[in-house]
């Protein structure tokens, strides 16, 4: 049997080694994807309540989502010019309550 050439044999190493990276990004992004959907799990199934309500403002409209299971409160408003719900405001219910109370 022939031995392969020398450059060969150095293109069989380097396509070994990207081969060996490839596969190491491969599996060090799957193992975060894991880690992801373990938080994920944590978080409990939302029961959400949506409130209609004005702003403050201005004359817009805010559409209030309450996630009383994980107690948190979302406030979204209609962008006329981006055509799309944007977010104006996020409170943690829990934490709120938890505060020094006050005038």
């Amino acid at each position: 049997m022939q031995h392969p050439r020398p450059h060969v044999r150095s293109l069989l190493i380097a396509n070994a080694l990207v081969a060996a990276a490839v596969v190491g990004v491969f599996l060090a992004r799957h193992a975060g994807a894991q880690d992801s959907i373990r938080a994920a799990d944590v978080r409990a199934r939302g029961d959400y309540t949506m409130v209609a309500g004005k702003s403050n403002s201005g004359p817009s409209s805010i559409v209030y989502v309450i996630d009383s299971a994980n107690q948190e409160a979302v406030a979204l408003r209609w962008d006329a010019t981006k055509q799309a719900m944007v977010g104006s405001g996020y409170r943690n219910i829990q934490t709120d309550s938890r505060a020094a109370r006050g005038r």
